[in-house]
């Protein structure tokens, strides 16, 4: 007795860990997407990795995952948006996850028939891994009609320099949103729902609109973005501007200090003509000294030279005559 109550005990206490550890778990129980718009089905699910039949303890393995549209139970032939083992999904309805974890769904090009209750069943080899969430993500759809634009900073100061995001967003969400942006009615290139200005400049100034980029009814009001100018803008071009600035006024100081030495100079000749005159009379007379030291230097060479030759014919002449004496 004591041993088969021991049994069913073990029994009992690995079915409640069994139940318990089978899950599917939807973060968020509902949400709102914008028609035409994209939302996504947050889910993730822990299966069964075993079951007890009698004594034996028998594996399991997901075999198939399915996401049907009001369906409580989504089971047997009930129409599902997705099935992992049909290859005629709608391609609407994108299957993020996985045949282990994650079970997410992706709706893309949100219609107003998704306006409903979406559920993952996951089912095994075996009819013991089998579950559902009945639980479900209710999607509520918006038309979308109602766009505004919204700041990502309260300051109502905007100065340049600073960074500031614009988000375009339905009384439903923001996110995913293809949406076109404008200013003062001229179409920007930005298409997500956020728009990032930074650094702010005097240009950014202006009025902005955006709607859905498949329904150009869905426009929202203006919203007027002023940029001050403050203690922001571009250092690098002040930099330049005063270094030019700079150079500009030390280029102009020397041309007027050159100017004044150039006319100092001139009234000093003007005040003393006389000095002038004396040092070009200098001039003149060192150079007439010069000349006449040349011209005695060659005198007294050419004298040398002849007094030489001269004593050079006495001597030959005296020569000759003893010659003849004798």
């Amino acid at each position: 007795m004591a041993v088969w109550d021991k049994n069913l005990l073990w029994s009992f206490m690995f079915l409640l860990a069994g139940a318990v550890g089978q899950t599917v778990i939807y973060p968020l129980t509902s949400t709102c997407a914008v028609r035409e718009s994209t939302v996504t089905l947050a889910c993730t699910f822990t299966p069964w990795k075993s079951f007890k039949e009698g004594k034996k303890n028998i594996p399991l393995k997901i075999a198939r995952v399915r996401w049907c549209k009001k369906h409580l139970i989504c089971q047997g032939g009930t129409p599902s948006v997705f099935d992992s083992n049909s290859t005629n999904n709608d391609p609407r309805y994108q299957y993020l996850g996985d045949m282990k974890t994650n079970c997410t769904l992706q709706i893309r090009d949100v219609q107003q028939g998704d306006n409903a209750t979406f559920r993952f069943r996951m089912r095994a080899d075996h009819p013991e891994g089998h579950f559902t969430n009945t639980t479900g993500v209710t999607v509520r759809v918006d038309d979308g009609l109602k766009i505004r634009i919204i700041r990502s900073s309260d300051d109502k100061k905007l100065s340049r320099g600073e960074t500031v995001t614009l988000l375009c967003a339905s009384v439903c969400t923001f996110h995913q949103l293809e949406v076109t942006w404008f200013k003062d009615g001229h179409a920007l290139s930005e298409t997500g729902p956020s728009l990032h200005l930074s650094p702010l400049t005097a240009e950014d100034s202006g009025n902005y609109t955006c709607a859905l980029k498949k329904n150009m009814k869905t426009l929202s009001e203006p919203y007027s973005l002023q940029v001050e100018a403050g203690a922001g803008g571009n250092p690098p071009l002040i930099a330049g501007v005063v270094f030019v600035v700079l150079l500009a006024v030390i280029a102009l100081i020397l041309f007027i200090i050159k100017r004044k030495l150039r006319a100092a100079g001139g009234e000093t000749e003007l005040k003393h003509p006389g000095n002038l005159y004396s040092n070009i009379q200098k001039q003149e007379d060192q150079q007439e000294t010069s000349r006449a030291v040349e011209d005695v230097s060659y005198a007294s060479f050419h004298f040398t030279q002849k007094k030489q030759e001269s004593r050079h014919v006495g001597e030959g002449e005296d020569v000759i005559y003893s010659t003849v004496t004798s």
